[in-house]
């Protein structure tokens, strides 16, 4: 099988895409639901599973979910009734565990298996749209705890191989996720960040896109954009496992008064 790319994709606000938005006009998350909706498009074969590593879940060690039937964690609050009711019934995938897990052992990488966790709102929520027949296997991997872009960086390396056995690796997150924010007085600095992140993460050398990915924190508006950098980290890992391969910017929304991109490689 040739190798699948790679996809650093946006979540969303909680179940955002499955019910009727009422904190700004209500078309806010169209567009992106759409462009969702539209990666298996964009992915072409249909992968053998998944492993998606989402913002929200942080170990140290590193954890994988092994559990064969994940239930799914409804990790958001305030949001109506029929939000905590949503299925997603994808089987996990014992044996991708242990592969992932294996692969980030010898890369130096303590890891555990968790047996109990499910899927997050940063993975079901938007692969409803994804993949809605909930047929394909899926993992989750967790950041590592003290969020080093490095070690991000590394853990993608290592997780590299998968791409070649059908696994299509998928970064969760928000490239803009500060809650307290979102407005426009906050849009000149998101655009600002979402340059330098675009020209980091589209740079022809890869050494000088994970060099500017290491040092993130340096650019402008990155501490607006990212208080805390766990919804950024999924994209380094994301980029680690894209070897030489040049990054695209495959989508960009204006949300709530701020820029919103995702980007892949591979593609």
């Amino acid at each position: 099988m040739a190798e699948l790319p790679i996809l650093y994709i946006p979540h969303g606000g909680g179940p955002c895409f499955f019910m009727d938005w009422t904190m700004g006009p209500p078309d806010t998350w169209d567009r992106m639901a759409e462009w969702l909706r539209h990666i298996p498009e964009l992915v072409g074969a249909t992968p053998k599973a998944v492993l998606a590593i989402s913002g929200h879940w942080e170990e140290e060690p590193v954890a994988v979910t092994s559990h064969p039937s994940p239930p799914l964690l409804y990790d958001y609050y305030g949001f109506p009734e029929h939000t905590y009711q949503l299925k997603y019934p994808a089987p996990g995938c014992p044996a991708l565990a242990q592969r992932v897990g294996a692969l980030l052992k010898e890369a130096g990488f303590a890891v555990k298996n968790d047996a109990a966790r499910g899927f997050d709102h940063g993975v079901f929520i938007p692969f409803k749209l994804i993949y809605p027949d909930a047929d394909i296997p899926m993992v989750q991997l967790s950041l590592r705890a003290g969020l080093d872009a490095e070690d991000h960086l590394r853990m993608g390396r290592a997780l590299a191989p998968l791409r070649s056995e059908g696994v299509l690796i998928v970064g969760s997150g928000m490239s803009f996720h500060n809650l307290r924010a979102f407005g426009p007085t906050a849009g000149p600095v998101s655009d600002q960040f979402d340059e330098w992140l675009t020209q980091a993460v589209c740079a022809p050398d890869p050494q000088r896109r994970d060099d500017s990915l290491t040092a993130w924190k340096q650019a402008p508006g990155a501490r607006l954009a990212h208080p805390r950098e766990e919804h950024l980290l999924p994209l380094m890992v994301a980029a680690g496992a894209a070897g030489n391969e040049q990054g695209r910017k495959l989508f960009q929304d204006r949300v709530m008064g701020v820029t919103v991109s995702a980007f892949g490689f591979g593609l």
